[in-house]
């Protein structure tokens, strides 16, 4: 039995744990190829294992999301062994300091901004000439609650969602015509390292697992679907769509 996603290949950043882990594992059980993208090898050799394992395959890449110029050498390379791209999911992030604006280091603020806004820029400049070659590209990138409700003290990384919503939603405004599909995915509390150290008292057993979120999530990656310039919003195990 063909599987839904077989002859098609994802790239999946923040592959190495949690979220984009989920992800690629899932992505890969329905027949895609994963090009996983994370710092950490031990995480993407063990994802390796574990895609293999299944029955699929995957290409690892070990790069740091901020080294731009080896995001336009994954986009040659991808170019060079396949000639296209058909899924694209930005989930690589990071939450920065939880302080007033007046009190976060410059540093911080240039990493948080560099990872979750002009990464994301980065791999679409690299990467949305061969999405446009695919016959049904799907681009996802995750957001955050925190785009709109801009809470005291989550400053920098509110901004930095907002800025990225505001970068997805023209790239999918620059796709109303093409074949090319570009959402986000909010995921709400989810059980990772993110939201542990965010809420250090919450009990992570409360907490949905991100396979759970994959599983529910799947079908934006699919052909058939055609959502653009959309919000999806995990609540209790299923996705809304918003906007």
């Amino acid at each position: 039995m063909t599987k839904p996603l077989a002859g098609r290949v994802a790239v999946v950043t923040g592959a190495s744990r949690g979220i984009g882990y989920a992800f690629a594992r899932a992505l890969a059980a329905q027949g895609a190829h994963i090009i996983a993208v994370a710092r950490t090898t031990g995480g993407l050799e063990e994802l390796d294992d574990e895609i293999a394992a299944g029955g699929g395959s995957a290409t690892l890449v070990p790069a740091d999301i901020t080294d731009y110029p080896a995001i336009d050498r994954l986009g040659a390379a991808i170019f060079e062994r396949w000639g296209k791209l058909d899924i694209l999911f930005g989930n690589a992030g990071v939450l920065g300091k939880l302080t007033p604006l007046g009190h976060l280091e410059p540093k911080v603020w240039d990493n948080v901004m560099a990872v979750n806004v002009t990464a994301n820029w980065r791999l679409i400049r690299a990467l949305d000439p061969l999405l446009q070659k695919s016959d049904a590209g799907r681009a996802v990138f995750v957001s955050s609650a925190a785009a709109y409700k801009f809470s005291a003290y989550w400053g920098v990384y509110s901004i930095s969602k907002a800025a990225l919503e505001a970068l997805v939603k023209t790239y999918a405004s620059e796709n109303e015509t093409s074949a090319l599909g570009v959402n986000l995915l909010n995921p709400g509390p989810i059980r990772t390292a993110m939201r542990a150290q965010a809420m250090p008292g919450e009990d992570p057993g409360t907490l949905p697992t991100p396979a759970q979120l994959a599983d529910a999530s799947l079908a934006l990656f699919a052909p058939q679907c055609k959502a653009n310039g959309s919000v999806f919003d995990y609540v209790d195990g299923a996705l809304r769509q918003r906007g």
